[in-house]
């Protein structure tokens, strides 16, 4: 059989690039390759596919945060480390390729700390920015609803002004996490109707857990349940709870979109399927065939990720790169489920829950994952859409 050479994907193969930095970012990786490595071998977490989003473990979250590796880019008077949204590039990329169960911090380190700072009273900022710093508050999304999912503009959630407080009515769907949060971040409108569209909407931080707000919890086909319905009974918020400019939603939402969309983890969700692959091959010798794959899969990934740095270096500089993070999160979700299927085809592996082997337990986690790559976060043919109109087509 043929030796797999320097095609094997290391860790490093694929997260190290001149474009996402500096010989700090360098020692920074090192840092956290080290750590990462150490709590795996220990027994600290089991690697996973899509941990980001299932993976909720939150004593592994605080640890991340004792070491600075959550909210990195949090300014020190609000409990973060003061470094660039790059520097939290290299650790979500080590953090993704690992398979490590960061569910319960990633949301709030993600997009809701950059619209914290962006669109957040001082009061927000200092009530939950020091949490998410430290990876002890988490934060759950509601803008999906039961009749306006991809059409999100459609939002009937109402949010009514009393005068002395808001009071919150309607329903949000798949919203992940919402049953282990800490807030949750609201899109509803404050004025109008659902056919004004992008005008009259507003965003509400909204903690939990409420008296008047009823979670319940959607089990997916593997038998968890980190999706929820959330039912808003008249929910009362104080005024402070508004953020940013009422009205504003719209525009804020999109901006929030951009570091949702762009992320790593719309490439490295399935990194550590690919990585078990490549060392089962280093093990027990690959084909041309399987050389092949590996070596497309790994040249896909590759270009995803400057992709990706690319709108997150845009997105520092104040930047809203819609249309690109669109293009990321399009290319990436279908990349994600290409390399399941291929490696399903070429491995010749029967992905089995529960299975002796770790590796067709690993594929089987994938595969259940699969269906939802190209729907979390705007479908693909939204995003289509969204790119279509951003280039005049």
């Amino acid at each position: 059989m043929a030796s797999l050479g320097a095609v094997t994907p290391r860790a490093s193969a694929i997260t190290e690039a001149e474009g996402s930095g500096s010989p700090s970012n360098n020692r920074l990786r090192g840092e956290v390759r080290a750590f990462l490595q150490q709590q795996a071998d220990s027994g600290e977490f089991v690697p996973r596919c899509d941990n980001w989003m299932s993976g909720f473990d939150p004593a592994f979250s605080a640890r991340l945060g004792d070491r600075g590796w959550v909210g990195m880019a949090i300014p020190v008077a609000y409990g973060g480390q003061g470094l660039s949204a790059l520097d939290r590039v290299v650790v979500a990329e080590e953090l993704l390729a690992h398979g490590a169960p960061v569910a319960a911090h990633w949301i709030a380190d993600r997009q809701m700390a950059p619209s914290l700072l962006s669109h957040g009273s001082e009061d927000q900022k200092t009530r939950y920015l020091p949490g998410i710093a430290a990876g002890t508050t988490y934060f759950a999304i509601g803008m999906s609803e039961p009749d306006a999912g991809s059409d999100l503009a459609g939002v009937r959630t109402r949010a009514v002004d009393t005068g002395d407080a808001w009071e919150l009515t309607g329903t949000k769907l798949w919203t992940t996490g919402a049953h282990l949060a800490h807030a949750m971040v609201v899109l509803a409108r404050t004025d109008g109707s659902p056919t004004d569209r992008h005008a009259g909407l507003s965003q509400f931080v909204v903690d939990l857990p409420n008296d008047d707000i009823e979670i319940k919890p959607i089990q997916s086909i593997d038998g968890s349940a980190h999706f929820n319905e959330v039912i808003f009974h008249n929910a009362r918020l104080e005024r402070s709870a508004l953020l940013g400019a009422r009205g504003d939603g719209w525009k804020q939402v999109m901006s929030e979109l951009a570091w949702e969309r762009s992320g790593p983890e719309r490439y490295l969700s399935t990194m550590p399927l690919l990585r078990a692959w490549a060392d089962r091959l280093r093990d027990r010798g690959a084909t041309a065939d399987q050389r092949r794959t590996l070596g497309e899969l790994t040249a896909r990934a590759w270009t995803l990720r400057e992709m990706s740095i690319d709108v997150a270096r845009e997105l520092s500089s104040g930047g809203r790169p819609d249309v690109a993070a669109a293009m990321v999160k399009d290319l990436g979700s279908t990349f994600e489920g290409d390399l399941v299927d291929e490696i399903r085809r070429s491995s010749a592996t029967t992905a089995r829950i529960g299975s002796g082997d770790p590796f067709a337990a690993m594929l089987s986690d994938a595969v259940l994952h699969t269906p939802a790559f190209t729907l979390r976060g705007g479908t693909n043919e939204i995003l289509r859409s969204i790119v279509g109109r951003g280039l005049e087509m």
